[in-house]
């Protein structure tokens, strides 16, 4: 027997397990409303304050924001991979493309946050990122299937979809709180866009490293906010 070991049910260590899990609620709470509401760019400081903890509680917890941000958006990361497969399952495939795209693009519209998801990249978030993927292949099928039943534009490309999720991104955030439907129309101009036959040739989508780039670009920025200094 370990003597030095405590026993689970030891009353003095149970505490310490249920108040570290109800300040991780508390913290995984408070970050869905702060990203919800004011995107990604939110501090880690203003998640703590509504949080009601301390900064170092926060970082104990969430050692990096992008720690924070793959525990907050897992779920919708995984409804985002389940819409795809929804729309495999369209026996239209145009329908089911058009279908995605709208659903992609009302969920950045009901959640800043997660419209800065889907336009940005967390290379150590990696089970947000392995979902992400996922969604990725399916997307790739989709447009397969669009453009061999010939009603998706040849010339569309899986860096198409990215653009028009940071096109609407700016959308949302620019007209989120005055004009909080005009996401709509956008994405209906955009899907006319996409629609075979095209109505002349397009200049060439960004290779895909770039767009890669430029995602990674924006989520550092979002990382590199300053913190003050992490006190309880």
């Amino acid at each position: 027997m370990n003597l030095g070991a405590q026993s689970s049910d030891d009353p003095a260590a149970q505490p310490l397990r249920s108040d570290a899990e109800r300040n991780r609620a508390r913290i995984l709470a408070a970050a869905r409303t702060v990203f919800r509401r004011d995107g990604l760019h939110a501090s880690m400081a203003s998640v703590a304050r509504e949080a009601g903890v301390g900064i170092a509680t926060l970082f104990r917890r969430f050692p990096t924001k992008e720690d924070l941000v793959a525990a907050v958006f897992a779920d919708r990361m995984d409804a985002y991979v389940d819409a795809v497969g929804v729309a495999l399952d369209d026996p239209d495939p145009w329908r089911g493309l058009a279908g995605f795209i709208e659903t992609g693009c009302a969920m950045q519209a009901g959640d800043y946050g997660f419209a800065d998801v889907l336009t940005m990249t967390f290379p150590t978030a990696k089970a947000l990122e392995e979902r992400r993927n996922q969604a990725y292949e399916g997307v790739v099928q989709l447009i397969g299937r669009a453009k061999a039943a010939g009603r998706l534009r040849e010339d569309f490309t899986p860096e198409d979809l990215v653009l028009a999720y940071m096109a609407n991104a700016g959308v949302v955030n620019a007209t989120g709180d005055t004009a909080p439907d005009a996401w709509k129309r956008v994405v209906a101009l955009m899907l006319q866009s996409f629609e075979a036959p095209a109505r002349g040739p397009l200049p060439d989508s960004p290779e895909p490293r770039a767009l890669y780039k430029a995602m990674l670009r924006a989520s550092q920025a979002c990382s590199a906010s300053p913190e003050p200094g992490r006190k309880d």
